[in-house]
């Protein structure tokens, strides 16, 4: 277990957070008044929020465990557990994974819906990139939004309101002369893995599904990439494309994340040094 080292003391990372997870616990616990969870507030009541037992009470939960749990105590807490407590205690979603981390509980958010608009001052991110090309990807490699650069690279029309262009469905349905990659027999396989890599959160989800179905359908190449199973997390690359003129552009492309927009992400092309600094 790694430790963590303050002055003199060393203490364990499960250490470190039971009185951070105590503290939450109390903070959040003070916020929530009777009224808030259909409960008449009594008469003599002198402590902020709930009380202890009102929560175990909500939370189906024992008035000793929850103690336990509040004091910071080595206790065990399932998934379950957690979510009655942060219902109880009525947290925000990140209020929730805070309460998780901290428990040391492995946490999953569920299906997320796919964003479909970018706010203004990303946009304003991208058009600030130009002339280097930058786009907004989804994890199913939908284009969410785009600067000028992008649209004149790979040949992205502007969409109406109602459709979002995809990325892969493009470069796996155009003609091979078409294709704006110069070597598509490297990229679309490390594309197709890093598109599984992300899958794992969605499967089953009637968007990826469908997806899926009708891009294998409409591409037999995808499909025989998709089923070899191989898996790639998305990182920095080097890509080399070809612009309508036939001139080759040599980009590092770098993918940045996006507040507020789970699974989103800025993904910039800068011209490769040809002379990169040691």
């Amino acid at each position: 277990m790694r430790n963590v080292t303050t002055g003199d003391v060393t203490m364990t990372t499960t250490q470190r957070r039971r009185p951070e997870l105590a503290a939450f616990l109390r903070s959040r616990r003070a916020r929530v008044t009777p009224a808030d969870v259909g409960m008449a507030p009594g008469l003599r009541r002198r402590t902020p929020g709930l009380r202890r037992e009102e929560v175990a009470q909500l939370s189906g939960v024992g008035v000793t465990w929850y103690t336990w749990l509040e004091q910071g105590r080595p206790i065990n807490a399932s998934s379950q557990v957690l979510d009655a407590v942060a219902r109880t205690l009525r947290l925000e979603p990140p209020e929730r994974e805070h309460l998780y981390r901290l428990a040391e509980v492995p946490f999953d958010p569920g299906p997320q819906p796919p964003a479909q608009r970018v706010r203004t001052e990303v946009q304003c991110v991208l058009d600030a990139l130009d002339p280097n090309p930058a786009a907004v990807y989804n994890a199913r490699y939908d284009i969410l939004a785009t600067n000028a650069a992008f649209r004149d690279l790979f040949h992205v029309p502007r969409m109406p309101e109602d459709a979002v262009p995809n990325a892969l469905w493009t470069l796996f349905t155009l003609s091979p002369d078409a294709c704006p990659l110069v070597h598509p027999e490297r990229e679309l396989p490390v594309m197709v893995a890093t598109l599984r890599s992300h899958y794992g959160r969605h499967v089953g989800e009637p968007a990826w599904e469908d997806f899926i179905r009708v891009l294998s359908a409409a591409s037999p190449y995808f499909a025989e990439l998709w089923a070899s199973g191989e898996v790639i997390p998305p990182g920095p690359r080097v890509k080399t494309f070809r612009r309508l003129s036939g001139e080759e552009l040599r980009t590092t492309v770098v993918s940045l994340s996006i507040d507020g927009m789970p699974e989103c992400r800025i993904v910039a092309y800068t011209p490769e040094s040809e002379n990169p600094a040691p």
